[in-house]
Parts: structure tokens; C-alpha cells; sequence
């Protein structure tokens, strides 16, 4: 059935909302479009003069579809080379959605999403419309066809497993650079001590480089062993200017609200590195190196400006 300029753009006005559950929901942005699409497609062909309630039609649609997402997802990440890790966005990306609170703001953030990949598709899905986009209990019920009841439960899980794995504290975007300088400051220095300072005791460094992009899939784990590999990772080598092709500029900047280091060769991305930080230091070191999840990144990054580099490899 075509639809009438009116249905098109009802669908436009909900597309900014559905990208971002659905990114929250498969950590990828290129997963969350498709998901989408094929949401438009399905009221394309739906009878939208007798869906009642447009937004709840469109979001069931999306929720349903990204679950079944979710469960091959798991099937896929079996065979994935090395370890997978969401795909981080930058400061501005409208897909990051509603940031007015705290829990909105948190729900997105790259430590959350970790998270959120230990949880069942329903556990996601029930977590991230009640915390992200604050869907009462009663029509996330109908979107997942279970109970109200139901839907309470596995929030109640849901968000206690988030809590339970997580260690990151809000930082402000002034906050998140002055993190950045120090960490940079600290890893080019060519000494481990200083990095070991801003570290936890219990510090991991893990990275994904999806078979594509030479990526260690154990984590590093305790300060001295993180900071004996960052002291590797940024000291300057001509072996690491061919495996990006050029020289890379370092930038401080944020990604999914928290503190971010990105690498960028000749206007192209080539990586990521998110910083959890807790109340004792930095808890995690996680970096986005596979260039399939920079995509989105690098168009970002073209459109905004950002200064100097702080560091050039």
C-alpha cells in the first residue's frame, strides 16, 4: 500500500527516537539504520489508517525486530574474530538520543553498553525503554506481548546487573578532556609509573579489532599490565604509521558522554578508546579499532570542527 506524504512524515518525525532505541538496543549503528528501514518498510505495507496509535505501532515493530536481532546476534559473535565491543559514537551524534537525565544520559554510555551485552534480549529491551525513554511499564508489556507484571521483574533485574557491573561516575564534557590530557600526558610519556597513578589496581584494557585490525581479544588486566601496554601502544613506530596508513593525530574528545582518546589518519578515524572512570581512577581502557564500526564515526568527525591534535603518533 503507498503511502501519502502525511504517513512519510510521520514515519521521519520518529525515525531520530527509533535510531536510538535501536542502537542502544544492537550497539551498532549500522544495525540500528537497517533496523529502521525495515520498520519503514513494514508500515509501508501496513493498513496506517487503522494503527491507532502510531508511536506504540512503530516502536513494537522496532523492539520485536531488533530482539530477533539480538538472539542470531549471540549465533554470530560465536564466530567474531577477537572480542567484540559495541561501537562507540561521538559527542553530537544525534543516535546517542536524550541525554536530559542522568539515567538517559547513562544509558548510553560505552560502559553501560558492555553491560547491556550480558543481559537477555528481553532484559535489553525492557531496560532500555523504561531507563532510556521512560516507557511505562503497561506499554512496554504490550510492546513485548508479557505481563505488566512481568515487565516490572525484569527491569528490576535488568538494573541490577547494570549496577552490579558498573563503576563509572558522570563526568562533565570539561571534566572528560582534563581526564584525556592527563591519560595522554601520562601514556606518551614513555615511562609506565605516571599512567599506573590514574589507574585502578583492578584496571582491564581490552580491544576490538574484528579480525581486521591487529586487536588483543584477552584483556590486559591490573595497572602495571595496562600501563606496560599503553606505554607500547603510543610510543611512535614507522610499523604503525603502514598498518594505518599515515600518521595518526591524537584528539581528546567524548564518546557516548564519557571520556574519549580518537586517532584520526588524513580525516579518517581509525580508532576509539573509551575511558571508564570510577571514584579510584580509570577502571577500564576499551578501544574501537575495527574499521567497519568507524564509519559512522568518520562522518562525524568531518562535519565538526576540532582544533589541534594534542599528540601526533
Amino acid at each position: 500500500m503507498a503511502l501519502i506524504t502525511s504517513d512519510v512524515d510521520r514515519f521521519e518525525a520518529a525515525r531520530p527516537r527509533l535510531e536510538a532505541i535501536a542502537y542502544r538496543l544492537l550497539g551498532s549503528s549500522s544495525e540500528a539504520e537497517d533496523a529502521v528501514q525495515e520498520t519503514f518498510l513494514r508500515w509501508q505495507a501496513a493498513d496506517v489508517g487503522r494503527i491507532e496509535v502510531p508511536e506504540a505501532w512503530l516502536t513494537k515493530v522496532l523492539t520485536n525486530y531488533c530482539l530477533n536481532q539480538l538472539t542470531s546476534a549471540r549465533a554470530r559473535r560465536e564466530t567474531y574474530v577477537g572480542r567484540w565491543l559495541p561501537e562507540p559514537l561521538l559527542a553530537g551524534d544525534p543516535m546517542l538520543g536524550p541525554a536530559d537525565t542522568a539515567e538517559q544520559r547513562e544509558s548510553v554510555s560505552y560502559a553501560v553498553l558492555v553491560l547491556l551485552e550480558r543481559l537477555s534480549p528481553n532484559e535489553r529491551a525492557v531496560y532500555v525503554l523504561r531507563e532510556a525513554f521512560d516507557y511505562p511499564h503497561r506499554e512496554i508489556a504490550e510492546i513485548l506481548d508479557i505481563t505488566e507484571a512481568g515487565s516490572q521483574q525484569i527491569f528490576h533485574r535488568a538494573r541490577k546487573h547494570v549496577a552490579a557491573g558498573k563503576a563509572r561516575t558522570e563526568i562533565d564534557e570539561a571534566a572528560a578532556r582534563r581526564i584525556v590530557e592527563e591519560f595522554l600526558a601520562a601514556a606518551t610519556s614513555g615511562h609506565t609509573e605516571p599512567l599506573v597513578r590514574l589507574l585502578t589496581q583492578d584496571t582491564v584494557a581490552v580491544g576490538d579489532g574484528g579480525g581486521k585490525v591487529p586487536a588483543r581479544a584477552k584483556a590486559f588486566e591490573g595497572a602495571l599490565a595496562v600501563a606496560t601496554f599503553l606505554r607500547g601502544l603510543f610510543k611512535p613506530a614507522p610499523a604503525k604509521r603502514a598498518l594505518v596508513g599515515g600518521v595518526p593525530e591524537i584528539y581528546a574528545t567524548t564518546a557516548n558522554g564519557g571520556p574519549a582518546v580518537v586517532a584520526v589518519v588524513d580525516g579518517r578515524v581509525v580508532g576509539i578508546t573509551c575511558l571508564e572512570v570510577g571514584e579510584g581512577g580509570i577502571v577500564a581502557i576499551r578501544s574501537q579499532v575495527n574499521p567497519d564500526k568507524l564509519v559512522r564515526a568518520t562522518e562525524q568527525w568531518a562535519a565538526a570542527d576540532h582544533g589541534e591534535p594534542l599528540y601526533v603518533l
